[in-house]
């Protein structure tokens, strides 16, 4: 397998991707429990599996399915490989989850296929007992873990819910063959090295989630600075890019810190060479929020809109799609429902959830076609449908499920290689 990791746009050719099918754990949040877990609804976790299956039917038809990773996949793999980190990784657990140490020598003695199931889900099937609460957020991996470049950024969450992703994270970077080429040559940054990453002077503490990361052109790394990524885990992280030189410019946006815009990537994804799909209220002129530019040469250029960022510095002839047409109250739904929540698999071609009527409108206002996934995949195995010769389309997923878990398609992939963008 080509083990290149690298990837500069956010919407160059994607090669390779980490998903995450939506796990057994999902079904059992509660509803009291539901918001501190970071789910906004309890779901249906058979249908929500059942268009995440379709969701990886898309990405396996345009990548093939050697390029499709799955997260048990490769912590499974990471588990076979090194017994020493393996049981550093249950001790971690074991201590984070509070657990009595009786329980690492069980954990110990488990097979790798249970173990793997057991610190995703956090229940042990044969013995019909919960250990500790799933982590039902996975399925978001965009945010474990951003390409930037050719180096990779294991990102460190914000809240509680999420640290066991983390530490499962940093197993599979640090341990699995896949990425051995990365560890050798110094080219994995990790958030979670308390010897890099030290907290303020104040004791702020760095976390940055990925779903505030985008690689949007090779010199230029965006970052949110919202409700999950704080302004002093951005500065510590743009010296630590800079000493390295692995971008020359870090964008830092800063949006409202509010839970309907946890991350940059609800507000704004690049879904073509001169078009990004965006929530006018907060990207446009006049909207309140400001862009910092930090030059590796220390130079600083401030804005005072996302568009006139782009067009000064990116693309002059970029032009903005608004979600819902940009009108309330259709602006504000299909927000919250990851209207502008996309991942673009080439340029002009991208994901979307099929909930949002008034994007669709605009889009289709600025040359595109939708389509269903479930149509485009049968058609493709029909032979009607080359994937060549797809171009300028948006294929829209089932989503009554997926949706209520506050996450779009952007959200639920990890790229770790794109093509450059010539």
């Amino acid at each position: 397998m080509n083990k290149q990791v690298e990837v500069s746009t956010e919407i160059g050719k994607l090669k390779r991707v980490i998903i995450h099918r939506p796990d057994e754990g999902i079904s059992r949040i509660s509803p009291k429990r539901s918001a501190e877990l970071l789910f906004d609804d309890i779901v249906h976790l058979p249908l929500m599996q059942y268009e995440h299956d379709i969701f990886k039917n898309v990405l396996t038809a345009f990548l093939g399915v050697e390029h499709v990773l799955e997260v048990e996949d490769l912590l499974l793999t990471a588990l076979s490989k090194n017994e020493d980190e393996k049981n550093k990784l249950i001790e971690w657990v074991v201590q984070h989850e509070e657990l009595p140490t009786s329980t690492m020598s069980m954990l110990k003695k488990l097979p790798d296929n249970i173990l793997q199931e057991v610190l995703i889900t956090g229940y042990y099937e044969e013995e019909d007992f919960i250990l500790f609460d799933p982590v039902p957020n996975f399925i978001f991996t965009r945010d474990i873990a951003v390409t930037i470049n050719n180096h990779v950024l294991i990102t460190k969450a914000a809240k509680e819910a999420r640290h066991r992703e983390n530490y499962l994270s940093r197993f599979i970077f640090g341990v699995h063959p896949f990425f051995e080429n990365l560890r050798s040559q110094d080219k994995i940054v990790n958030l979670n090295i308390l010897d890099n990453f030290p907290p303020s002077r104040n004791g702020e503490p760095v976390h940055i989630e990925g779903g505030d990361v985008m690689m949007i052109h090779p010199e230029f790394l965006l970052i949110g600075c919202s409700e999950r990524t704080n302004a002093f885990s951005i500065d510590s992280l743009k010296k630590v890019l800079f000493e390295k030189k692995i971008v020359k410019h870090v964008v830092k946006v800063n949006i409202p810190k509010d839970r309907s815009f946890m991350h940059i990537d609800t507000l704004f994804t690049q879904i073509n060479l001169h078009h990004v799909l965006a929530y006018k209220p907060l990207v446009s002129e006049g909207s309140g929020i400001s862009v910092t530019v930090y030059s590796n040469e220390g130079e600083i250029r401030e804005y005072y809109s996302l568009v006139s960022f782009w067009k000064s510095e990116i693309d002059p002839n970029v032009e903005f799609i608004y979600a819902g047409e940009g009108i309330t109250p259709f602006q504000e739904r299909e927000q919250w429902t990851d209207g502008c929540n996309l991942v673009a698999l080439k340029p002009g071609v991208a994901l979307a959830y099929d909930r949002n009527p008034k994007t669709e409108k605009a889009l289709v206002k600025n040359g595109y076609t939708i389509m269903s996934a479930n149509q485009l995949v049968t058609d493709i195995e029909k032979g009607l449908i080359k994937i060549d010769q797809i171009e300028n389309t948006i294929i829209t997923l089932p989503s009554s499920e997926l949706s209520r878990a506050r996450g779009g398609t952007h959200c639920m992939t990890c790229p770790i290689h794109r093509e450059n963008i010539n």
